[in-house]
């Protein structure tokens, strides 16, 4: 059972400080603190809402597990009915985890223009959920900068309608699962506190920034806007889902489980981002080989990735 969920506190939680904190952000921090205060969707950010195409959610299932899922659809699939509500009209698939996504509980979104690098992260109560139609009070809605976007042309594309059939669920990656993620440039980032829900967030960087090691997958923190949104929450719970997607053939790749941050030495091997941070995932369950209507046309690596160090 899903609680109802209540209106966030505005500015930051304790997760977020400690981070910060640790960090030595805190003052940079607190000039940002006013992203997360009262929201007010403006029409510039309705009009951006308006013509996204793609879009990332994270929020439990029926059993209370966090998952992190891609939704896409025609511009207009985004729709602010007012300064505080938004709707997404799609469809959550066949064999996605979150199909049968419950109302009544708080979830993350986030879209993304990878074709201009720009992106919006909203959070919010859902309070609507059924067929093609989610709608969403906003408690948090903030643009986030282009770094480590990396640049590519999505079209719609046709699927052979197999869905579920073709999904595999484990706790196991298979060989397949490995080189998509080794392959990976980008991927989703799901976490969740139980007083603010859950925040969806885009990671990017080179091939190859995501390990996979005996102990499962880590990969380095870079340094970016100090609010520590996603590293906050972990502080304070370690759930975590991660979605992976092969853009070039719409393939998905969706993990459940825990990330640990682990702090040590600026610049070791591995800290590519030389910020001392790792983030290191204990994978508990997976779904994958749910395919997107979409393919990538055009791709084009973000200028300034940080080279591997390792």
């Amino acid at each position: 059972m899903i609680a109802t969920p209540q209106l966030a506190d505005v500015g930051f939680h304790a997760g977020e400080l400690a981070v910060q904190r640790q960090a030595g952000v805190t003052i940079d921090a607190a000039r940002l603190s006013g992203m997360l205060g009262p929201v007010t969707l403006t029409a510039g950010m309705a009009g951006f809402l308006s013509d996204r195409t793609f879009l990332v959610i994270s929020g439990r299932d029926r059993s209370g597990r966090l998952w992190t899922s891609p939704l896409v659809g025609r511009p207009g699939f985004l729709e602010v009915l007012s300064d505080t509500s938004v709707a997404v009209h799609a469809v959550i698939p066949p064999g996605d985890p979150l199909r049968g996504l419950q109302a009544g509980q708080k979830i993350g979104m986030v879209t993304v223009e990878f074709a201009t690098r720009r992106r919006v992260r909203i959070n919010g109560a859902l309070t609507v959920s059924g067929g093609d139609l989610l709608v969403v009070d906003v408690e948090q809605a903030f643009g986030n900068c282009p770094q480590y976007i990396q640049q590519r042309v999505l079209v719609p594309d046709e699927i052979d309608g197999a869905g579920s059939e073709h999904v595999r669920h484990g706790s196991t990656l298979s060989m397949e699962d490995r080189e998509l993620i080794s392959a990976a440039d980008t991927f989703f980032l799901g976490t969740v506190t139980p007083e603010r829900g859950s925040d969806a967030s885009h990671r990017g960087g080179p091939s190859g920034f995501v390990r996979i090691d005996g102990h499962g997958l880590w990969w380095p923190d870079y340094k970016g806007n100090n609010l520590f949104n996603s590293f906050g929450n972990i502080t304070v719970n370690p759930e975590a889902a991660l979605l992976f997607i092969d853009f070039a053939t719409g393939k998905s790749l969706q993990l459940s489980g825990t990330t640990q941050i682990e702090w040590g030495e600026p610049g070791r091997p591995g800290d590519d981002g030389h910020t001392g941070r790792i983030a290191r995932f204990t994978l508990q369950r997976l779904v994958a080989g749910q395919v997107l209507p979409v393919r990538e046309i055009t791709h084009t690596p973000y200028p300034r990735n940080l080279a591997l160090t390792d």
